[in-house]
């Protein structure tokens, strides 16, 4: 925009800062006004579009996350706190966006180490040993219990994405592991654990 002052610049007071501006766009949203949704993509698109490209090698996907974040933005909008700088809050999601991103990509390219079930039998560890004691309480546990336990724990799967593949909702997914945990603590303590 050669000569013309941008819709940032416009939205900027007179020390260089948007953010009472942006805050008010954000309020504006939350209370249903889709006007303000629409200028805050308008200010906010390009800042992000440059935060996936310094961050993103797949070129292809930036408009995916870019788009993906306003959705995020969208879903969590009740959470944001209009005494708070929205910016943060608008690169926090960012960076989820992204990380989550990274997570798919890492698993795709790298399957065997997610899918448990297609994983080589290691070597039995032998009895009275700490990883034979665990190995032999891992496989007291129930098994839908273990499952959820060592795909939190040791693959490092959100909850979500567990119970997405356990076809179990989040919440059901957590109190599998949590209950597997608990066992698998008694077990390890020599205490019966409750089925």
């Amino acid at each position: 925009m050669a000569g013309g002052k941008s819709s940032i610049d416009e939205m900027r007071d007179d020390s260089g800062q948007e953010e009472p501006a942006l805050r008010e766009l954000m309020g504006g949203y939350q209370n249903g006004d889709a006007e303000a949704f629409d200028r805050l993509y308008a200010l906010l698109e390009n800042e992000l579009r440059g935060f996936f490209v310094r961050h993103c090698q797949d070129r292809g996907r930036i408009e995916d996350l870019v788009q993906e974040t306003f959705l995020q933005m969208h879903r969590s909008r009740r959470s944001y706190s209009l005494d708070r700088p929205l910016r943060p809050w608008v690169y926090a999601i960012a960076k989820k966006v992204f990380l989550m991103y990274v997570r798919r990509i890492y698993r795709r390219e790298r399957p065997e180490e997610t899918r448990l079930w297609e994983m080589p039998e290691a070597a039995a560890p032998t009895a009275g040993s700490e990883a034979g004691e665990l190995s032999s309480a891992l496989q007291r546990l129930p098994e839908d219990g273990r499952n959820a336990f060592l795909l939190h724990h040791w693959i490092g799967m959100s909850f979500r994405e567990i119970g997405e593949l356990l076809g179990v909702e989040p919440g059901a997914a957590r109190l599998r592991s949590s209950r597997a945990a608990e066992q698998l603590r008694k077990l390890l303590r020599g205490r019966p654990s409750h089925d």
